[in-house]
């Protein structure tokens, strides 16, 4: 049997969900694609970056509405693409099959939710159960999740991340030889790279109150860009009301795109467009009239908000 991508990416686009087999296939096939990639991928100008969109499937359709779709619009993505939201299913079995298709004009990083431990308490694996009977598809999404690349860089200039910078990263350089492939570990690079935040009431790095990854401020910013010749940092992660924040002399932005967060935050979401002149254009807009299923219930072990 014979996969076919483009009749797979139709269906995924009217928010059909594929059968098992096509998403192991999927999977599979993209893994051999990620495992290619370095950890840290060069791309050029233009694209338009999205941020965390969480499973709210319905706001990742009006992201391509507002955006382009692929492959008329190159798209970078910073990661959290499941959890939290009802659909994280047909999120990321829709990135994943324009990533085979079309993998030139779209890149995808790593978040701190695309981790088996993350997965397991915010949703996406009890969707998985719910959907498919068993958590075959999970573990076929998680393993993916393992190949994922760390970083991108725009022209040169761009340094774009899901979450932030790292006290043991100093030179990109230091990133390109990191072992990414397996499960996000507790501390180290690779995770203050998916849980780190900036902070502008730091000067240095601080450990962060999310019990992974640092806080960490504009001299960092300043002396990392400053060390590797860029001139911005775009990372993700983080809520923003407004659909986006810059921060410290607008050296480094947050990009915010799942609107309406949890079905009940209320924020605006937003895309960046990055020009061929590397100028930055912030695009926001709110929830998608379906986008309204009803917010999951907190439990003890459920608590990590933002």
């Amino acid at each position: 049997m014979k996969l076919d991508i483009d009749a797979c990416i139709e269906r995924l686009y009217a928010g059909h969900a594929l059968s098992e087999w096509e998403v192991t296939k999927v999977c599979e096939l993209l893994q051999d694609l990620l495992c290619d990639e370095p950890n840290v991928v060069s791309i050029p100008a233009p694209v338009t970056v999205v941020g965390d969109v969480h499973g709210q499937f319905h706001d990742l359709v009006e992201i391509f509405a507002i955006g382009g779709r692929v492959p008329s619009t190159n798209y970078l993505f910073l990661g959290d693409y499941v959890d939290r939201g009802q659909h994280s299913v047909e999120t990321i079995s829709l990135l994943a099959c324009l990533k085979l298709r079309h993998k030139a004009r779209i890149h995808l990083l790593r978040g701190n939710h695309e981790s088996r431990n993350i997965t397991r308490t915010y949703g996406f694996y009890a969707e998985c159960h719910a959907k498919y009977g068993s958590a075959c598809v999970w573990r076929a999404f998680t393993d993916v999740f393992d190949c994922l690349a760390l970083a991108v860089i725009i022209d040169d200039s761009i340094f774009c991340v899901h979450g932030g910078l790292s006290p043991s990263i100093t030179h990109v350089d230091q990133l390109r030889v990191l072992d990414r492939f397996g499960e996000i570990p507790h501390e180290g690079a690779v995770a203050d790279l998916v849980w780190s935040d900036p902070d502008g009431d730091v000067t240095g790095f601080a450990r962060s109150q999310r019990g992974a990854g640092y806080t960490f401020g504009a001299q960092v910013v300043d002396r990392f860009l400053h060390t590797n010749g860029m001139a911005h940092i775009l990372r993700a992660h983080q809520l923003c009301m407004e659909g986006f924040l810059v921060l410290f002399n607008d050296r480094l932005s947050t990009v915010w795109s799942a609107p309406n967060y949890c079905y009940r935050c209320g924020n605006v979401a937003s895309i960046l467009h990055v020009d061929p002149y590397l100028k930055r254009d912030f695009v926001t807009f709110d929830a998608a009239p379906e986008s309204r299923a009803p917010a999951p219930q907190p439990t003890p072990d459920n608590m990590y908000f933002l």
